[in-house]
C-alpha cells in the first residue's frame, strides 16, 4: 500500500524532555526503526511531520538574537523542515537497505490571506509555561497564550492549507519509488500576491490537514497519523475514558476532540476517508506496524460505521 505517514513534533520531541539535538535524534531514530517495518512489510511510505516544539524553539533563539536576526514564521517553518528531515533522512538511510532512495523537499503550501485563522491563533508551538511564566511572555512579547493540559503555550494561526506547491515533483519522486520526506510542519505557508507570485505569511499550518490533503492528492491507500497516544479518546483524561478501535467518519465530531492536539487529527481522517474512501489510522508511533493490521490504535472509515471502542485509560497527552 501507498501509506502517508504523518508524524507528531510532540512525538519526535516527548513532552517535557529537554529541547536538545541528541534527544530529537534519539526519538527520531524510534520512528525510523517503526517506519522501516514499514517499508519492510512492502508498503510504500511519504512522510510528513510535525514542528510544533522545534519551530517554538527556533523562534525563541532567532527572538533572543540581534534585532534584525528576529525572523517571521515562514522562514522559521523553512528551518525546522530541514532540520527535522535532515533527522529522518539520516536515521532512515541507516537502517535502510544500500541503495535505498531518499530524497527531503521543502514544501510551501499556499493558504488563503482572508482566512478567519489569522484572526483566532489556535496552534500550539515551543515549550510548555506556567501560568505566570506564559502571561509575562505574552505581555512582553505581543503572543497570545493558551492552555495545554496543566500548563500554557504560545499559540499562532493555523490556516487552512488549499494547495501544495511542487506537488508534481512530489508526485514524479513517490512514483519513482523514493521515499519522501515532504510537507514537514504542515509546509511553509503561503499566500498569492495578486502577480501570481507568492509570500510567505506568520502562520503554522496543522501538519494533520496538510497531510491529509497530500494523501488525497498522490492517491495513499491510507494516511497514519502517528504520536505519543495510543488511540483517539472520548472523554480523555477522565477516569470514563475510552478508546476508539473503529469508527465512521461520520460518526465523529472533530469539535469534540481538543482543537490544539486530537481535533486536527480527527478532522483530517474524517476527509481523507470521505474523499478517497479509504481508511485513515492515528495511534503510537510504536504501535505503527499494528495499526496497518488494524491490530491497534484507532480507524477512521467513510461513512456511518459505528464507535467501537477498546481499552479504558489512555496513555500520555496527545501531540
Amino acid at each position: 500500500m501507498r501509506i502517508v505517514v504523518a508524524l507528531g513534533g510532540n512525538a519526535l520531541l516527548k513532552r517535557g524532555e529537554p529541547l536538545s539535538a541528541q534527544l530529537q535524534r534519539r526519538n527520531v531514530g524510534v520512528a525510523a526503526d517503526a517506519l522501516v517495518a514499514l517499508v519492510a512489510a512492502g508498503h510504500q511510505i511519504v512522510i510528513t511531520h510535525g514542528n510544533g516544539p522545534q519551530v517554538g524553539l527556533i523562534a525563541l533563539q532567532s527572538a533572543a538574537g540581534p534585532k534584525d536576526g528576529d525572523y517571521p514564521l515562514d522562514i522559521l517553518g523553512a528551518e525546522s523542515q530541514g532540520m527535522i528531515g535532515y533527522l529522518i533522512e539520516q536515521s532512515l538511510r541507516d537502517r535502510l537497505p544500500a541503495g535505498a532512495l531518499l530524497a527531503t523537499l521543502l514544501t510551501q503550501v499556499r493558504v488563503d490571506a482572508t482566512d478567519p485563522a489569522f484572526q483566532h491563533p489556535t496552534k500550539p508551538i515551543g515549550p510548555v509555561y506556567g501560568a505566570a511564566e506564559a502571561a509575562a511572555l505574552a505581555a512582553a512579547r505581543g503572543w497570545t497564550v493558551a492552555p495545554d493540559g496543566d500548563h500554557w503555550r504560545r499559540v499562532v494561526p493555523s490556516p487552512e492549507p488549499r494547495e501544495i506547491l511542487g506537488l508534481g515533483a512530489i508526485r514524479l519522486l513517490v512514483e519513482a519509488g523514493v521515499v519522501v520526506i515532504s510537507t514537514g510542519g504542515g509546509g511553509i505557508p503561503v499566500v498569492a500576491r495578486q502577480d501570481a507570485s507568492f509570500e510567505g505569511v506568520e502562520a503554522v499550518i496543522d501538519k494533520d490537514r496538510a497531510s491529509g490533503l497530500l494523501a488525497s492528492q498522490i492517491g495513499a491507500d491510507r494516511l497514519l497519523m502517528l504520536t505519543d497516544v495510543d488511540a483517539v479518546y472520548v472523554d480523555f483524561a477522565k477516569p470514563e475514558a475510552r478508546a476508539i478501535s473503529t469508527a465512521g467518519a461520520d460518526s465523529l465530531r472533530a469539535e469534540d476532540f481538543a482543537e490544539g492536539s486530537m481535533g486536527p487529527k480527527v478532522a483530517a481522517a474524517q476527509r481523507f476517508a470521505t474523499l478517497t474512501g479509504n481508511a485513515a489510522a492515528i495511534g503510537r508511533i510504536e504501535d505503527a506496524s499494528a495499526i496497518v493490521r488494524q491490530a491497534a490504535g484507532t480507524w477512521i472509515e467513510a461513512g456511518k460505521g459505528p464507535l467501537v471502542f477498546a481499552r479504558a485509560a489512555p496513555l500520555l497527552s496527545p501531540a
